[in-house]
């Protein structure tokens, strides 16, 4: 009895695996032309990606959104990194944040930076929010893509959020039910025309909306806002 419930369990895990790596949004090809760039030295290891760009203090640990292949994010942390702030993207198990909250803890361990700053994209802001909320770790500020908080950021954590005006993928209601976690540290910004994909670049995603920018000028945009508001912390 006992081995038909093992052999049971198994086979529902691995259907359910398949079924979310089939349903994986993967990057697009010209993904792949920032490891051409001359500003910034991008490396790989088990644990995800670095962008070691000019900056020597401050290390932005990003953890991507559901079900999208990690490197997809790469052309926003290029952008980021040539901006003098090097960024991590960690590799999540099954590419859900979920199953990986505690892997910023294996970041700051393996590296030396001065200041660090959790980041997520949708699902993988929120599992960044809530490692930011409940880590010893000193974490000096929080940036959402398209996300929000279920739990209360501390007082001393400033919280950037960034998400677009043409988003068919953010529950509103839920991000200003729980805007209460964040508002007193925040600083928020509504990119026009900007949709919940084009943070990545991994294609469109399912019930997102059409957006009225490109894709270039949406990461341009984040990129600026998040530049500014770690150098005036």
């Amino acid at each position: 009895m006992r081995n038909r419930l093992y052999y049971l369990i198994l086979i529902i895990f691995g259907v359910v695996s398949l079924k979310i790596l089939n349903s994986t949004y993967k990057e697009e090809p010209n993904v792949y032309n920032v490891f051409t760039s001359n500003e910034v030295a991008i490396s790989e290891s088990k644990l995800g990606y670095l962008f070691d760009g000019k900056g020597i203090n401050d290390l932005i640990i990003f953890y991507p959104g559901a079900r999208v292949e990690e490197i997809a994010y790469a052309p926003l942390m290029l952008k980021l990194a040539e901006n003098g702030i090097d960024t991590y993207i960690v590799k999540m198990p099954f590419n859900l944040a979920l199953f990986g909250k505690k892997k910023a803890d294996k970041v700051i361990k393996e590296y030396s930076y001065k200041s660090y700053y959790m980041a997520g994209h949708s699902l993988g802001g929120a599992m960044a929010s809530s490692y930011t909320a409940t880590t010893n770790n000193d974490i000096k500020a929080l940036i959402l893509l398209a996300s929000y908080s279920t739990k209360k950021i501390p007082d001393g954590v400033k919280v950037l959020s960034i998400y677009g005006s043409n988003d068919g993928v953010l529950n509103i209601k839920k991000y200003n039910k729980y805007k209460k976690n964040i508002e007193s540290n925040l600083e928020e910004h509504i990119i026009q025309g900007a949709n919940h994909a084009n943070f990545g670049n991994y294609g469109n995603q399912k019930k997102d909306k059409n957006a009225d920018i490109s894709k270039e000028t949406q990461q341009k945009i984040t990129s600026h806002y998040i530049t500014d508001f770690i150098n005036n912390l």
